[in-house]
């Protein structure tokens, strides 16, 4: 069975301390590694806008971090400035061990559209490459770790399966924002999508 371990966006803008921490983000690491070490095809996500992007609130007169405003691709949270391209915030996580990375997939650096999923910006049409990637390579079987599980993982995985992969979360190794009952609904719909959440 050819499988593979996605690591999602372990940054530190992500993690205690961050721009746009996730409650307990750093405390995952260490069993991300571990699993990493006993797992073939390891590809890394990381979230990489330029400075003054789209999603950014301070993009946007008279918005604050979590309004939400209509894009032309539908409704977009706006989030603290985070994981700007090159800043300390954007950078792995120091414990993470990124020397298993086969691949490492940078998302959200256009302007003009944000980017959750690993595989589809949130138009849900623009790939990242991500797809092609894995089909070259045979591989049918994924795992879904790392931040947060109610935004980027949860999207990552959702195209996922609907894109044919087998697909895991593995909750334990996943920390959630929780914004007004994100996480709960993020929960229900990886589970419609065929998702197996462990």
């Amino acid at each position: 069975m050819s499988h593979a371990l996605i690591v999602i966006d372990v940054q530190n803008d992500f993690c205690p301390g961050g721009a746009l921490a996730v409650p307990g983000g750093d405390a995952i690491v260490a069993g991300i590694n571990a699993l990493m070490a006993e797992t073939d095809t390891v590809v890394l996500t990381q979230d990489w806008h330029p400075a003054g992007h789209s999603s950014f609130a301070s993009s946007h007169a008279g918005k604050s971090p979590y309004d939400v405003i209509d894009m032309a691709y539908g409704p977009q949270v706006l989030w603290p400035d985070h994981c700007v391209q090159g800043s300390a915030g954007a950078a792995f996580h120091p414990k993470l061990d990124t020397t298993r990375a086969q691949m490492i997939v940078r998302k959200g650096f256009r302007t003009g559209i944000d980017s959750y999923s690993a595989f589809f910006e949130n138009d849900q049409t623009t790939p990242t490459g991500l797809d092609g990637y894995l089909r070259s390579r045979g591989i049918t079987t994924l795992t879904l770790v790392g931040l947060a599980t109610d935004f980027c993982v949860n999207f990552s995985a959702t195209d996922a399966a609907r894109l044919g992969y087998a697909t895991t979360v593995r909750s334990d190794l996943c920390r959630a924002i929780d914004l007004d009952g994100s996480l709960a609904a993020a929960q229900s719909g990886m589970q419609a999508a065929g998702v197996t959440l462990t």
